[in-house]
């Protein structure tokens, strides 16, 4: 059974990273799933550390993309709106090139926070990082649309 509140629109959610850092790096959403979503990074130019590496920073940013984007699609966006508490990860292998993946899956829906887990593959399926995020759950009216 699915747990969005709302349509999980997948030209609707890449829409809301226009003009953001997710549409500079070429982040994409591209499945949604039950209680999962996915999307994925490029491994270029504009993600790389000075050594040619994936940057460790650049996973925290698809992380906390999918995991926010994940909450908020649970939330009705008229009552209530995510914003990210905490986000911790552990990179575990390097990425020169090619694209990555990665997937967030809910730990704990709470009526004021949220937990997921975001794993991130390169294009072989090896783990790249794995990372947990905690979301705090805040009335809309707390926040004003940019």
């Amino acid at each position: 059974m699915a747990i969005w509140k709302q349509e999980p629109s997948l030209e609707r959610i890449n829409g809301w990273s226009a003009n953001t850092m997710m549409e500079t790096l070429g982040m994409r959403i591209t499945e949604i799933g039950d209680d999962w979503l996915r999307g994925t990074l490029p491994v270029d130019h504009r993600t790389h550390q000075p050594y040619g590496l994936l940057h460790g920073g650049a996973s925290v940013v698809l992380a906390e993309t999918l995991g926010s984007t994940a909450a908020m699609l649970t939330l009705d966006p008229s009552q209530e709106l995510a914003v990210g508490l905490d986000i911790n990860a552990n990179h575990v292998r390097g990425v020169r090139s090619g694209t990555v993946t990665g997937t967030a899956r809910v730990v704990h829906l709470g009526r004021t926070t949220q937990v997921w887990e975001i794993r991130i593959e390169n294009e072989t399926g090896d783990l790249v990082c794995i990372s947990r995020i905690t979301m705090a759950v805040i009335p809309a009216r707390a926040m004003t649309p940019r």
